[in-house]
């Protein structure tokens, strides 16, 4: 174990060593919790030695170049410990982690955030807080770099990920996901070091935990060791075999919580909670680090400085190699999530051929050959399901599959993983150069959730493929019939929820999505098949705009009927009793709720139609319709959980008809 070195009069020209680095991480971190009388000392200062051995002798980056694309990733997952990356990210000289930023950690304003958030500080990666997202990330990252290299040669993609992970990752179940699919693939250039600490929350991981993680991993096709990690040449002795392992890697590093403070180091009391003044002078005593806080000694930062700009030669000689490649332009344009010119035609295209044809298509059958159009117009796309490919029907001609041995494909086969699929796919978008979509039943959004929300709050275009969309799936039943998951999406911030009628609203759905580059998008997609209603052809997205008039009453409006998806169809049907009854209604299909509310109130008032007797229709929760009713309104939809029987039963059963809806409004007249 390497011990602190005794205090010396250090010269401006003076080698730091790597305990003095070290504890740089240490102090920075106790010092701003200590401030801010907030956060989680012990992990930063326990895993101080493995960032330093990382950070200044392999991790490739240049801290004057924070988003250079063939950098290494690092990934904290363990989120909680944000003081680790913030002091790496000052001492390295990352230029929006200045000491100012250091000093008013989890201060409002300022961007270090009490976890770390992509889009905050350049040194994020990833937004990570929530454990196993980080780890599942890292697995998107590490499969981005395979599939770019697959792609573009390794003279311009060539970058490891690593991650730093903690107990509570490796307890959390999207773990076992995210190091069983990385095992699969053989994922080489994933190395995970894990701050094996034994401690948690409520003490000894003993507690309750007892599972040997090397035996884990290893059992998942994983090459795994053991180091101290206060032994800083054997965790670099470590991260060099690993790099040479034809496997991803697990390091257990064997570390002490709390490393160098006197009374609570290698206890649960260090995790969560400021030292304490008593307990930080004591470990400057210990450590030899008599400097006040928020000092650092000049050879120590200028040693940190140089391991910040070392990469910046290899990203000199990166640029001069992209320059030469025959496939600069493609590269530069993907990495900038930039679409290719001509996809606006195949979305035309596609609108007027099936607007001419009218084929009846469940709206999951439109979806395929909406991506069928698609994934051959724009090769950054990049396809998935998990384990559902030929129910979503997600897979096209374009999109061979990824697998093993080729990496060159564009369908990823994510088996039955929904939260690692979405934890994935967040890690392909941040990585750059792909855009991601993946299918699963709508139902199963409540396995995925965790990663969606990451995919909303850090404004990535994922875009999720949900099939089996309302009690009309029939006989699997209420299991797996979705009542009140389209409304807890609707309630999440920055996702757009698309639940469209037809295959034209499903292309212009899509189109919608693709160009939201600052959210994901869901497609709530039906299994029974569904009438083309829009059958004159318009370049306008009508979609976009998140609802509008399909079918305008003939005469003064008195009714609005208001639906969505597989229900727009019934609406029209009510449209037309109504009007054997001289009641004039309109239909209004409203495919995204989030896109209507974007639009001027003066356009929200001519569509929703101010004065009229208003019914919606659903064949789901009623949750949220009221706001479009009004007081006076009805809404016909759920109220409870399914049944197992046809779909057409279900929906007589349950009253979501169309005689429903026309009753429902002429007793409100």
């Amino acid at each position: 174990m390497l011990r602190p070195t005794s205090p010396k009069d250090h010269s401006m020209t003076a080698q730091a060593t790597h305990a003095e680095m070290a504890n740089a991480i240490r102090f920075l971190s106790m010092d701003a919790i200590e401030k801010a009388k907030s956060g989680h000392p012990g992990m930063p200062m326990g895993m101080a030695d493995v960032a330093t051995v990382l950070f200044s002798r392999f991790l490739k980056f240049d801290a004057k170049a924070p988003k250079w694309a063939d950098r290494d990733r690092f990934v904290l997952s363990a989120g909680h410990g944000s003081m680790l990356l913030y002091s790496l990210g000052y001492l390295a000289g990352f230029e929006d982690l200045d000491i100012e930023q250091i000093k008013n950690f989890r201060q409002m304003g300022y961007r270090t955030a009490g976890h770390p958030e992509f889009g905050h500080v350049a040194i994020a990666d990833t937004t990570t807080g929530p454990l196993g997202q980080g780890i599942t990330n890292a697995v998107g990252f590490a499969l981005a770099e395979k599939m770019q290299a697959a792609r573009y040669g390794k003279e311009v993609v060539d970058h490891y990920t690593y991650v730093i992970a903690g107990d509570g990752c490796l307890m959390e179940g999207i773990s076992q996901e995210a190091i069983s699919m990385a095992g699969h693939w053989g994922l080489e250039k994933l190395i995970v070091l894990w701050d094996d600490n034994h401690i948690c929350i409520d003490g000894d991981t003993a507690v309750s935990v007892s599972d040997d993680q090397l035996a884990r991993f290893q059992a998942s096709n994983w090459n795994v060791c053991r180091v101290d990690g206060h032994d800083a040449e054997a965790v670099a002795a470590a991260i060099t075999a690993a790099r040479k392992s034809p496997r991803p890697s697990l390091i257990a590093c064997k570390t002490v919580i709390g490393y160098g403070a006197p009374t609570k180091a290698g206890s649960e009391k260090t995790h969560g909670a400021p030292l304490g003044a008593e307990e930080i002078a004591g470990a400057r005593a210990k450590l030899n680090w008599p400097h006040a806080p928020f000092e650092i000694p000049a050879h120590v930062l200028n040693a940190w400085r140089e391991a910040g700009s070392r990469g910046g030669a290899e990203r000199a000689a990166w640029q001069s190699r992209l320059a030469a490649h025959p496939a600069k332009a493609e590269f530069e344009r993907t990495n900038a999530g930039k679409l290719p010119e001509s996809w606006k035609q195949t979305v035309s295209d596609f609108k007027k051929k099936v607007a001419a044809e009218a084929p009846k298509w469940a709206t999951r059958k439109s979806s395929q050959e909406v991506l069928e159009a698609l994934t051959a117009a724009i090769p950054e796309m990049i396809g998935g399901s998990a384990d559902l490919t030929h129910s979503n029907l997600t897979i096209t001609k374009s999109t061979k599959s990824v697998t093993p041995s080729d990496f060159s494909g564009r369908y990823i086969h994510y088996g039955v993983r929904e939260h690692g699929m979405a934890a994935v796919m967040n890690g392909l978008a941040l990585h750059g150069g792909f855009i991601p979509y993946g299918g699963t039943f709508l139902i199963f959004a409540n396995y995925l959730w965790p990663a969606l929300r990451m995919s909303a709050m850090m404004d990535q275009r994922v875009i999720y493929v949900l099939t089996h969309d309302s009690i009309g799936l029939g006989e699997d039943g209420p299991t797996h019939q979705p009542i009140e998951t389209v409304a807890a999406l609707r309630a999440t911030p920055n996702v757009l929820v698309f639940r469209p009628c037809d295959p034209v609203e499903t292309m212009e759905a899509y189109e919608a999505a693709l160009e939201n580059t600052t959210g994901p998008s869901v497609m709530a997609l039906s299994r029974q098949n569904l009438p083309t209603l829009r059958t004159s052809h318009t370049e306008d997205n009508l979609t976009a705009r998140g609802a509008y008039v399909l079918a305008e009453a003939k005469g003064k409006r008195q009714v609005t009927l208001l639906a969505t998806g597989s229900e727009v169809s019934l609406a029209m049907d009510a449209q037309k009793l109504l009007a054997d009854k001289g009641i004039n209604a309109a239909v209004i299909s409203m495919p995204c709720w989030e896109l209507f509310e974007r639009q001027p109130k003066e356009y929200r008032a001519a569509v929703l139609g101010e004065g009229t007797v208003r019914v919606a229709v659903e064949a789901l929760g009623i949750f949220g319709w009221e706001r479009w009713v009004g007081d006076n309104g009805a809404i016909i939809g759920m109220t409870g959980f399914g049944a197992s029987a046809p779909a057409e039963k279900l929906y007589e059963h349950f009253g979501i008809t169309a005689s429903a809806v026309a009753d429902a409004a002429m007793a409100r007249l």
